[in-house]
């Protein structure tokens, strides 16, 4: 094949000239004489290559194939845990914790500090409104600590339970594995596929059955002293906002102290109700806005129940007490 390039002063055309001499068969040492038409071929320095009437862009090529690998590099970067962002938000199990810590913090101390007034002594009210709210605490965090232990412990379990199903009944194990995947609808050979992925590498299906089958995922270390704390401390500040207006009125004005308490109370229930829904359900459109009405004010009926209860008891043993003396 014979080529002549051919400068011009912004483009190279090339043109193909056809070898006119006969190409030898396999079969027999006769020759063919072919006429091959010419066909120009030009390339240009700013666009690329054209071939007869078609062009290739080998820049746009060039572009789309480095624009792939950055896509595929940025991908792998976002993927890299050393590069995944912190999130700073606090997580679904401590906000369970604070509410359950804020939620008996608010009624139960309430509770007996009304239940205390009836007695009309301020500082008795003070006193034993302070030793059950330490005392309070501490039993509401020495539970969520015992708790998070528990839910530890027995994640361990069902992970030794889960390798020894593992190492012993593979068949059972992709019996599983078909049976998550049962209610998506997926063909048998994908799923059966994705079995055999997972049980060339026994931790990733260890990690496969504990999150979709067992539904278990791994607790963090720090779950039980979070979590202890997170309630103890939501009790604490729960069950001092009812203790604040008896340290300011005088001795003999318990009652005072008392309907004080309940305007306080009363407001801090439904806030709590309201912000306890916002935080479950969402903050807008009107469906939620009227479900953090209705989550105040149920917070503040249970937390009125309780301490009219509270208070119509102590009231009826004192009265006992002194219908007896």
């Amino acid at each position: 094949m014979i080529v002549s390039p051919t400068l011009g002063a912004s483009r190279r055309h090339v043109p193909i000239v056809p070898d006119t001499k006969g190409e030898k068969t396999n079969n027999d040492n006769t020759t063919d004489e072919k006429k091959v038409p010419s066909t120009p071929v030009s390339s240009d320095d700013s666009s690329g290559m054209t071939v007869g009437n078609s062009t290739i862009d080998l820049e746009a090529q060039d572009q789309r194939q480095d624009s792939f690998r950055g896509i595929s590099i940025d991908s792998h970067a976002a993927s890299s845990p050393r590069r995944k962002r912190r999130n700073c938000k606090p997580s679904p199990r401590m906000i369970s914790d604070a509410i359950i810590g804020l939620s008996d913090g608010l009624t139960v101390p309430f509770a007996l500090t009304a239940g205390l007034s009836s007695l009309g002594d301020t500082r008795l009210v003070v006193l034993g409104g302070l030793a059950e709210l330490f005392a309070g605490a501490i039993s509401m965090g020495l539970g969520g600590f015992i708790g998070a232990k528990s839910e530890a412990q027995s994640y361990r379990a069902k992970v030794a339970e889960t390798e020894r199903l593992i190492r012993t009944s593979p068949c059972q194990t992709s019996s599983i594995v078909h049976q998550v995947f049962k209610p998506y609808g997926l063909p048998a050979c994908s799923v059966s596929s994705i079995s055999a992925n997972l049980h060339e590498t026994p931790s990733e299906l260890l990690d496969f059955l504990m999150r979709f089958y067992h539904q278990m995922p791994e607790p963090e270390t720090s779950r039980p002293f979070v979590s202890a704390g997170t309630i103890a401390l939501g009790y604490f500040l729960g069950g001092f906002v009812p203790l604040l207006p008896y340290f300011v009125v005088p001795r003999g004005k318990v009652l005072t102290g008392l309907w004080v308490s309940i305007g306080i109370m009363v407001v801090a229930l439904f806030v709590f109700g309201w912000v306890k829904t916002g935080v479950v359900d969402g903050w807008h459109g009107g469906k939620n806005v009227l479900n953090g009405l209705k989550g105040g004010l149920q917070m503040v009926i249970v937390g009125s129940v309780a301490a009219g209860a509270a208070v119509g008891i102590v009231r009826a043993i004192d009265h006992g007490n002194a219908g007896g003396s």
